[in-house]
């Protein structure tokens, strides 16, 4: 289980972010925290939240200049 960052509840490995429902609809508000959820779960799908791979991609464009 991972903790959250706020209140150090534990949380689901399943979960995509790093923060607990209670924590994150208190900071961000229903709506807020729901899309923000939503945005980095499908960008974990696509692998978009990977270690490194912005700069790996940076450095791959910067390389046909």
């Amino acid at each position: 289980m991972k903790k959250c960052i706020y209140c150090k509840g534990e949380i689901s490995n399943e979960s995509p972010i790093d923060v607990c429902k209670r924590c994150g609809v208190g900071v961000w508000g229903e709506k807020m925290f729901e899309a923000i959820t939503n945005s980095v779960k499908d960008e974990k799908e696509k692998g978009n939240m990977e270690l490194g791979r912005v700069s790996e991609n940076q450095n791959a464009g910067m390389k046909n200049l």
